[in-house]
């Protein structure tokens, strides 16, 4: 069992920056790759970006790439989501996923945090 918590969300203007930290219970959080998902209001849960049990490979959905910046911390048992150059249509509840697969759906992961809300006003 994997226990995932994020953080970090808020409002911001249009072109700030926002860090989301995931921390995750257990001792087993190396074994995981971890993803970050969002759900814009009125939309389904999207991929936003996923990051290697190592951390050395990253992916990223096109409409963040050179934005947003998967990395995680497994001896602090955390994965952060750093994001720039914010847009109101990264507005969305932000959720930190655990799964043993590689995966750009959420079928590939097992574990998910509560979601934080990020709101990015123009």
């Amino acid at each position: 069992q994997v226990q995932l918590l994020e953080s970090g969300g808020g409002l911001v203007q249009a072109g700030e920056s926002l860090r989301l930290s995931c921390a995750a219970s257990g001792r087993t959080f190396s074994y995981y790759r971890m993803a970050w998902f969002r759900q814009p209001p009125g939309k389904e849960r999207e991929f936003v970006g996923g990051i290697s049990k190592g951390g050395l490979d990253t992916y990223y959905r096109d409409s963040v790439k050179g934005r947003f910046t998967i990395s995680r911390d497994n001896a602090e048992n955390t994965v952060y989501l750093q994001m720039n150059s914010l847009k109101p249509e990264d507005t969305a509840v932000y959720y930190c996923a655990a799964g043993r697969n590689y995966g750009l759906t959420e079928r590939a992961y097992d574990y998910w945090g509560q979601g934080t809300q990020v709101t990015v006003s123009s």
